[in-house]
């Protein structure tokens, strides 16, 4: 059965995806950018692929891929960075920005490319993760970038999906579900509900008034539409279930975007993911 890594690898240019060795395939992420060797992240470093540099050409190869030919069909998703495509596979993009009346509105010269692979894992988070699911409390999951918050919160969904519980499942990115032609990819439990490449806080929204949900799953909480799109899921007595960038809780009151939720007492139990040399650890902390 083809997987998000044979995809991944499909994407690449052939001479890239001939240098692959066996140690690439517990790669986290591609890299390609224009003039450097192409490489991959594995356990938070990056290491080289190949020594052959990365051409303009290679990497407008990988978005004709990841398109079918028609870059123009995900012109608007281009213009907040990244395209979403088959297996759950998500590509970041760099370049100039193309300005129509003051508003970005896409890329252009595309410098380099991002190919994000997800994994799924059903032994992560542990006890934690046994003691969420059975909980009521509203949790936020933090991390750095690439923490493994997604990964985390993916295996929520499906435990609590599968104890029985609705779960209306936000997914901008189509990362946590990975749907494909109207099918998850990922097992996200049997009673849950899908919104995919719709932002957050519309599809929070939508889901509250046609799914009755119990539980909503928010990836990534950035901007503080996101931050009053939970509040008010919060406040219609609706489970809140959501990941955000920090490295601790500490970090996460500094940032301005949060203090709302945090001053609300939306969140009360905050699960860090540490990284240590690629191994990761979970810790359940509560706000008081």
């Amino acid at each position: 059965m083809k997987s998000a890594y044979d995809e991944a690898v499909r994407l690449l240019p052939s001479k890239t995806a001939a240098a692959l060795g066996e140690r690439f395939k517990a790669a986290e992420e591609f890299r390609l950018r224009a003039g450097r060797y192409p490489s991959a992240l594995i356990g938070g470093r990056e290491e080289v692929i190949a020594d052959k540099a990365v051409t303009c050409d290679d990497i407008a190869c990988v978005l004709e891929k990841a398109t079918n030919a028609s870059l123009h069909s995900v012109w608007q998703d281009m213009s907040r960075g990244f395209i979403s495509c088959g297996f759950g596979l998500r590509i970041g993009v760099c370049g100039t920005g193309v300005i129509s009346s003051g508003k970005l509105t896409g890329l252009r010269d595309i410098s380099s490319v991002s190919i994000r692979i997800p994994k799924q894992t059903t032994e992560c988070g542990g006890e934690i993760l046994k003691k969420l699911c059975t909980a009521k409390d509203n949790v936020l999951i933090i991390s750095p970038p690439g923490g493994g918050k997604t990964t985390f919160l993916r295996e929520c969904i499906r435990v609590i999906s599968s104890s029985g519980v609705r779960v209306a499942v936000c997914d901008e990115r189509s990362e946590l579900a990975a749907v494909f032609r109207g099918v998850p990819q990922f097992d996200i439990g049997p009673v849950s509900d899908v919104m995919s490449d719709i932002p957050k806080s519309e599809a929070a929204l939508m889901l509250l008034r046609s799914m009755n949900p119990q539980v909503i799953a928010m990836d990534e909480i950035s901007s503080p539409e996101d931050c009053l799109v939970a509040a008010s899921a919060v406040g219609c007595g609706v489970r809140v279930i959501a990941t955000a960038h920090a490295a601790s809780v500490s970090d996460l009151k500094r940032r301005n975007v949060y203090r709302l939720l945090l001053a609300q007492d939306v969140f009360k139990s905050i699960v860090v993911i540490e990284n240590n040399a690629g191994v990761r650890s979970y810790r359940l902390e509560m706000l008081q």
